[in-house]
């Protein structure tokens, strides 16, 4: 008899501490503000391929003079995939401790299993991420529909500490999050929105509307339509961009933020050009070394990443030089 009052009271409070749980869980998904932009930042090696503190200790203090919103930490553009878990970890630890208080942390903690991403996220909560960007899971993408996709961000919200951000790129995943995915996830207390970085307005403008019940924000996942995101109602961005030119997306922000139209576009178009160079058309090696050109570290890549050839490089001077950048 002993054992079984032991074990109901037992049970009484594993229920009443979730559903605590899932209420500050709620609670911290609807008071987190995603509006502004983010630079997915880069990250520094030296030239043994460490992690360089000091280089990226260097970057912060320069980006915290940016009115940024805050900064993706262990994004596509942090090479995330050919970093071990610790240092992950360690960077993301590294930049909450060097980032004014203000400024979100939102850490890359996908993983292609629904169990280690939730042992990744644990660890970047604990690491001081004010939330956490998860990938979708894309190995076996041809079985990721969207039930298992949902059940897959349910999991993991579901015990995340820090609100989660859904993350949709289907240029190096070659999988989208589908529609219905995202606005059953949408509902979800502890998902506060999604970066979407496949390009299609009218996907980002369907989202928004079918998801404005909910407490839940789109992010544009690119400089390049940054402006037409912000027209069908995104909230701001994650631009590899701003990393290289983060004070112009800023302007681009606060001119759309005001109705400031005619100015914006004139921003924006200036913009496509280096945006596609340092994305789709160069990848990550040219925004390093767009970044060393405007007094940021940037540096080599991670093998099996290859620096640029010098015709690429004249691309990308060429890029920004017409845009009027250089």
């Amino acid at each position: 008899m002993l054992r079984s009052t032991t074990w109901s009271r037992t049970a009484h409070w594993v229920r009443t501490w979730s559903r605590r749980n899932r209420s500050h869980e709620a609670a911290a998904a609807a008071r987190l503000d995603l509006s502004g932009i983010y630079p997915p930042i880069a990250t520094p090696f030296t030239p043994q391929e460490d992690v360089d503190y000091d280089k990226l200790d260097q970057n912060l203090h320069k980006y915290a003079q940016i009115p940024f919103k805050g900064l993706v930490v262990q994004g596509s553009n942090g090479e995330y995939p050919y970093l071990m878990e610790d240092e992950r970890v360690e960077v993301v630890r590294r930049v909450r401790r060097l980032l004014p208080a203000d400024k979100l942390v939102m850490a890359g903690s996908g993983c292609e299993s629904s169990r280690a991403t939730l042992q990744l996220t644990e660890k970047m909560a604990a690491a001081g991420a004010d939330a956490v960007l998860v990938v979708t899971p894309c190995f076996y993408k041809g079985k990721m529909d969207s039930r298992a996709l949902v059940e897959h961000f349910t999991k993991v919200a579901d015990r995340s500490a820090v609100p989660v951000v859904l993350y949709s790129v289907p240029a190096n995943t070659g999988l989208e999050l589908p529609l219905d995915a995202v606005v059953r996830l949408s509902q979800h207390p502890n998902i506060a929105g999604l970066k979407d970085s496949g390009g299609d307005i009218s996907r980002i403008g369907l989202i928004v509307h079918k998801t404005k019940s909910q407490d839940f924000q789109v992010l544009a996942g690119s400089a390049g339509f940054l402006m037409a995101a912000y027209c069908v109602g995104a909230v701001g961005g994650v631009c590899a961009l701003a990393n290289v030119l983060g004070r112009q997306l800023c302007d681009l922000e606060r001119l759309c933020k005001s109705g400031r139209w005619d100015e914006a576009r004139e921003l924006q178009q200036r913009l496509i050009e280096p945006n596609a160079a340092v994305t789709r058309k160069l990848g990550v090696p040219a925004l390093k070394q767009a970044m060393e050109w405007f007094g940021f570290h940037g540096g080599a890549c991670r093998s099996p990443l290859l620096p640029l050839d010098q015709n690429q490089t004249e691309q990308l001077r060429r890029d920004f030089s017409s845009n009027g950048w250089m």
